[in-house]
């Protein structure tokens, strides 16, 4: 690294720092009691303090590392600018496709493809750093919080009071519990990764879910081998079967190394590499790697919160617990995103955050199962999904039909050469109402807003078919599924579209239980709820 590549590079790290944890901040004096007190700088802190300001209350922000939490600084963004670098080179091997005359075999300059993961996360910090946010009037407060009773927190020596507050501490990775040896070779985990020197040439990752499947993905297109080791059956193992296969299919393609449903029973240093020792269906194996990343799950940030002098109710496993409403056992105390919920994701977070936010403040009452939330993995194809899958319903005794449209089918996926997946979407049978949706497509994080919006809308899969879509897009198949619902009320049948027609296909329909006296909220949560790790 030159010298002017270094003084970039550091200009661009003080930028960062400097609104996400400035140095020589001073914390202010607490005003008297605050209207909102929370803690937790993290996507579902910043979104309850930023509302509470906006709606002229007093607020007290307590961080005890950086502002941004583990979306930013560790999570979403980081790792979407390491897939997105992955992705570039894709295409580039691929390039030859489309006419253009490349190396099929491009080098990465992981020093260069850090310092542009840098230089997002520094922009994206920007939109609520401490200056910003202080500016707005709230008072951000740097350090461990700890109850130091019902309505009261201690930061460094300072009592901060409260009316009423919201926890909002997150979660952080799970350390592994069975693994011999494994502390003492050493593993990273999503809060270390992103700070990589170099890409390492051997690459094992522990965890089939999110994360440890768009590593992989990512770091194999960037050169290293990679091994994802997977004690299910499948990736991804609260998402759709076919959802799962296809994905195995692409990592295989490019180049990944599967070990699915095999358990790492040990780890140990030999001259000098690491070797994570697995076992599948009674045969041994034993695995290099200069690099471990171990990404099974994330686990509640609670400990340090002193949670009974507040005479908050938590749980080690599933966090604080909380009602409909997010209210702990502590009237006036209210929890937000990771640290109370299941499902671990950004949006997640942010939208019980403004919930509860409402709540404590008196606001419109809102509850937690109003939440409809739509999750993405960021893999290639993306695979996305809302409301439930097919055993959700199968589990509740919820008839339902689902009609599937596959990729390879839809004009736009085959003129980008992106036609792997389908768009899957399940109603209650007898009805139009929709329930949840998979989509499995090269842009799917996208796609399955529009089944956001109409699920939210209360719009049934008949309506949804006369909405008009732009052509080409891959977002036909959503249209094409609505269509094949139509065709099927009206008894025609549903042939494969030829090449010059443009009639909806039904792929698949899902034989339905036994009716139930009553379906749930297609806005519920489901029972087992994916993790961003």
């Amino acid at each position: 690294m030159t010298d002017d590549v270094k003084k970039i590079k550091i200009r661009e790290d003080e930028s960062y720092l400097g609104r996400v944890r400035p140095g020589g901040w001073t914390n202010p004096t607490p005003r008297g009691r605050y209207d909102l007190a929370v803690v937790g700088g993290g996507p579902a802190g910043l979104a309850a303090a930023e509302a509470a300001a906006r709606g002229g209350h007093s607020v007290a922000l307590i961080e005890r590392h950086r502002l941004g939490g583990n979306s930013l600084n560790a999570g979403s963004v980081p790792s979407k600018a390491i897939v997105s670098a992955g992705r570039a080179f894709a295409d580039m091997r691929h390039a030859e496709d489309f006419g253009a005359a490349v190396s099929r075999n491009p080098k990465a300059d992981f020093a260069a493809i850090a310092e542009r993961m840098r230089r997002i996360r520094a922009r994206i910090a920007a939109q609520s750093s401490a200056e910003m946010l202080a500016s707005s009037g709230i008072d951000i407060f740097f350090g461990d919080a700890r109850f130091a009773g019902p309505q009261s927190f201690v930061v460094g020596g300072v009592e901060i009071s409260f009316a009423k507050a919201i926890l909002a501490t997150g979660a952080r990775p799970m350390p592994p519990t069975d693994i011999p040896g494994l502390d003492a070779v050493g593993y990273r985990t999503s809060a270390d990764i992103f700070d990589l020197p170099a890409l390492p040439n051997r690459i094992a990752i522990i965890g089939g879910g999110p994360l440890g499947c768009e590593m992989a993905q990512a770091l194999c297109r960037l050169g290293a081998h990679v091994s994802i080791i997977q004690d299910d059956p499948k990736f991804l193992p609260r998402e759709e079967r076919d959802a799962a296969e296809i994905l195995s299919r692409c990592l295989a393609r490019d180049g990944v190394e599967i070990r699915l449903n095999t358990t790492v029973t040990g780890a140990r240093l030999e001259n000098g590499v690491r070797v994570l020792e697995t076992f599948n269906n009674e045969i041994r194996l034993d695995i290099e790697a200069e690099l471990v990343l171990l990404s099974i799950g994330r686990i509640p940030n609670i400990e340090h919160l002193e949670l009974d002098r507040g005479g908050v109710a938590s749980d080690t496993k599933h966090g604080i617990i909380v009602d409909d409403s997010f209210q702990t056992s502590n009237p006036n105390v209210y929890a937000a995103g990771d640290v109370c919920l299941d499902l671990k994701f950004a949006n997640a977070a942010i939208a019980s955050a403004r919930m509860a936010s409402a709540n404590a403040l008196g606001g419109a009452a809102h509850s937690r199962q109003d939440m409809l939330v739509p999750w993405c993995t960021y893999c290639d194809p993306e695979i996305a999904h809302i409301g439930l899958h097919v055993f959700d319903a199968h589990e509740l005794s919820v008839p339902i039909k689902s009609f599937t449209v596959m990729m390879h089918d839809i004009d736009r996926a085959i003129t980008d050469s992106q036609d792997a997946g389908f768009v899957k979407i399940h109603i209650e049978d007898g009805t139009d109402r929709i329930l949840g949706a998979t989509i499995v497509a090269e842009r799917a994080s996208e796609m399955i807003n529009e089944m956001a919006v109409v699920m939210g809308a209360g719009i049934g899969l008949g309506a949804l078919s006369g909405v008009i879509h732009a052509y080409p897009a891959q977002s036909e198949g959503i249209m094409r599924a609505a269509l094949a619902y139509v065709q099927q009320q009206k008894g025609t049948s549903c042939p494969k579209k030829p090449e010059t027609d443009n009639s909806p296909i039904v792929s698949s329909s899902s034989p339905a239980p036994p009716r139930a006296s009553a379906g749930p909220s297609p806005c519920a949560l489901p029972r087992k709820a994916p993790n961003s790790d």
